[in-house]
């Protein structure tokens, strides 16, 4: 018996030990408690706090990119996310409110109707919730709007409004040049941007300088709030620069080669329009169809970044390669065989009807009508029988037809010409005949219309280019002046004959039916098959290249022009049936509204008024213009309906043409009299001061700049 109760006391004993430890460790732990949030609690809240705080980038403006003649063609506008933090507002106020502020918001976001807005907003606000979201990618006057809603109207510290402001790239004349003028896509998980035409080849210039904030990570989800409205960082504005494109030329280019490619159903068309004195590109447009939407737009820069076959246009350097080391003469005599001629095992067959009727021609007539076997038979001769093929490369290599042009955009590549006797590049001995018609050879449209804007500026190869200048709030901080590339390509007395060759082909020959009675212009057609290998090779399914390059007028060339049609599927698929009527239709236009093309048609000697004594660049509304000029006699030219417009001036004409005042940003009004700027620049809310007389010759505020508010200076004179 004594030794059962002696067994229970030490089971006893045992428990009150165990109880005791535990009771012990709980009072440990709730000491540890007490001390975690009465003593040490501050210090570890604002541990917890500094966690949850990170010093976050804050995007800066994007600079603009403008037409040469102040348009804007790319501009960066704010918008904002609507957020809300219901746990600020005090008791009274939101409770007195809420029911005001759901009926505003159900009007803005029907997401909820005014009852579950109400819900909402009370229930977030009962769950400590201190970030609601609003409202995506609202404009400014609508930021504006709601930020007098009840309670939002008390600011972000005693009615809790948050409005994060972001940038969206806008593009006013899209898709005008959509490829060319690009985009910088950010690059997702440590990939990097995605960076396409002017927007990504000076995203360093447009980019700006990012700020910095600091950001409370909310719970649940990768989303920050910001701690203040305060930057630690202010960001600064990217710089603008100011491209080569004329609207005018690029809208002409756009919509005649629209036309031919849909007609046609090609695969994609491109268009390239070049000053021929300097290489400022006016226009390039790429148009390829979307086959989900059904749509025609720009998807890739294929005048730039895309090499291909180029057909019987490349036979201007074939023949000019001659004429240089003194092979041939224009009226030579060169035997057509009918149109057909055996190159080793490979029969190379003309397309045109008169070859196969010509058993010879001149060596004029055969590069007028396009013959292959005329053009290849006569390199065959001079430089593949006599082992002399390096020379032909060497002379297509001066014509700087195997280098890039440096063009300011990314994605250029190489043109692929073979060196001679290259195991390689395949060299065999129907390369060099084939490469004389523009086959076994490759390269892009502008580096072709480079060689013939060459040609058409005497010899002289220009830099083609597509920004002019960096400005920074209005004013120039750096230029880019046109550059020579090669003072001269050829000697004048080829270049002179492959003008007059360019001007036969148009009058005489496989472009003669393009030709106008009003100017004369000088090009090659240029037809060729994709994937070609094999000239007799001449089934119905092989896909072809359309293409026409030159420039105009023909005896003062202002414009080359080249236009490249790939696989037109109705109708003709010939370059001068094609892209020809592009080419025609843009020259056509450009010489129907730039008095640079027109000749006097009075004979007789006339007195011309000074163009720095007539009115140039003066900006204004049109009706004013034209009373103005109709009372005082002057004759003009006007081609638009806008409400606002430009007056220019060149030798002794005036033409009104059209001004586009953007919304939503500071417009240009440097040119104009005091009381048109002032009715602009008031009715978008801005606040202006005057200082001079005169004409406003400069404002404070950059053009495209958003509208804020802010007080712009205009100093006149």
């Amino acid at each position: 018996m004594a030794k059962i109760i002696n067994i229970k006391n030490e089971v006893l004993i045992r428990v009150y030990i165990v109880g005791f430890m535990i009771a012990l460790a709980a009072l440990v732990i709730m000491g540890q408690a007490v001390k975690i949030q009465f003593v040490e609690g501050k210090k570890w809240r604002e541990r917890r706090e500094k966690s949850m705080i990170e010093e976050k980038t804050v995007e800066a403006e994007r600079g603009n990119i403008f037409a040469e003649d102040g348009s804007i063609l790319a501009t960066s506008l704010p918008f904002f996310d609507i957020r809300f933090d219901p746990t600020v507002a005090s008791d009274e106020l939101f409770f007195e409110n809420v029911d005001s502020l759901a009926h505003c918001l159900a009007k803005v976001n029907p997401e909820f109707t005014e009852g579950g807005w109400q819900d909402v907003l009370t229930e977030k606000r009962n769950a400590g919730k201190k970030y609601l979201e609003i409202l995506d990618r609202v404009s400014y006057s609508d930021m504006e709007y709601m930020k007098k809603f009840p309670i939002f109207n008390k600011g972000r510290y005693k009615g809790g409004f948050i409005a994060e402001e972001r940038f969206s790239r806008h593009k006013p004349f899209r898709p005008l040049g959509n490829r060319t003028l690009g985009y910088v896509r950010k690059g997702k998980k440590g990939k990097k941007d995605t960076k396409v035409g002017l927007d990504g080849y000076f995203d360093a210039v447009l980019a700006g300088e990012s700020g910095k904030r600091l950001m409370y990570k909310l719970s649940g989800k990768d989303n920050w709030m910001p701690v203040d409205d305060l930057t630690q960082i202010e960001p600064k504005k990217g710089l603008d620069i100011v491209s080569t494109i004329d609207v005018n030329i690029q809208d002409i280019t756009h919509k005649s080669l629209y036309a031919a490619v849909k007609k046609s159903k090609a695969e994609y068309g491109v268009a390239i329009v070049m000053e021929v004195k300097t290489g400022a590109i006016k226009a390039i447009t790429n148009l390829e169809k979307d086959k989900d939407k059904e749509e025609w737009g720009e998807r890739l820069n294929y005048a730039i970044g895309r090499r291909y076959e180029p057909g019987s246009t490349y036979k201007l350097a074939s023949i000019m390669a001659l004429l240089e080391d003194g092979y041939v003469e224009l009226e030579d005599i060169v035997e057509l065989d009918s149109g057909q001629y055996q190159f080793y095992e490979e029969l190379m067959v003309d397309s045109g009807k008169e070859s196969f009727t010509t058993d010879s021609t001149t060596v004029r007539h055969a590069f007028e009508i396009s013959s292959n076997v005329g053009i290849a038979k006569m390199v065959d001769q001079h430089y593949n029988h006599n082992d002399n093929a390096e020379r032909f490369i060497k002379r297509i290599k001066s014509f700087y037809l195997h280098l890039k042009t440096g063009i300011e955009i990314e994605g250029e590549p190489n043109p692929v010409v073979k060196e001679a006797y290259n195991e390689e590049d395949l060299w065999s001995g129907i390369t060099l005949p084939w490469m004389s018609i523009g086959y076994a050879t490759e390269l892009t449209p502008l580096q072709l219309l480079n060689f013939y804007n060459a040609v058409a500026n005497d010899g002289m190869m220009m830099k083609p280019y597509l920004v002019k200048e960096i400005k920074q709030e209005g004013e120039v901080l750096q230029r880019f002046p046109p550059t020579v590339v090669k003072r001269k390509i050829a000697s004048s007395s080829t270049i002179k004959a492959a003008q007059s060759l360019l001007e036969g082909v148009v009058e005489r020959g496989t472009a003669k039916k393009l030709k106008s009675s009003r100017y004369q212009f000088a090009a090659k057609t240029g037809t060729s098959q994709t994937d070609y290998h094999k000239l007799n090779n001449r089934s119905s399914d092989l896909k072809h290249v359309a293409s026409f390059a030159g420039y105009f007028p023909a005896n003062d060339p202002i414009y080359s022009c080249i236009v490249v049609i790939k696989d037109p599927k109705v109708g003709s698929y010939y370059g001068g049936d094609v892209a020809g009527p592009v080419f025609r239709q843009i020259a056509d236009k450009c010489f129907e509204t730039q008095s640079a093309f027109y000749n006097s048609m009075d004979s007789k000697t006339i007195n011309r008024l000074p163009t720095e004594k007539l009115p140039h660049n003066n900006l204004g509304y049109r009706n004013d213009f034209e009373t103005i000029l109709t009372n005082l006699n002057i004759d003009f030219t006007t081609r638009t309906k806008n409400e606002w417009s430009v007056v220019t001036s060149k030798n002794d004409s005036l033409k009104i043409r059209r001004r586009t005042i953007p919304k939503k940003v500071v417009p240009n009004v440097v040119g104009m009299g005091l009381r048109d700027a002032l009715y602009l620049l008031e009715n978008k809310g801005l606040r202006v001061k005057v200082v001079g007389v005169g004409k406003v010759n400069k404002q404070s505020i950059i053009p495209g700049t958003r509208v804020r508010g802010q007080q712009i200076k205009l100093f006149l004179g």
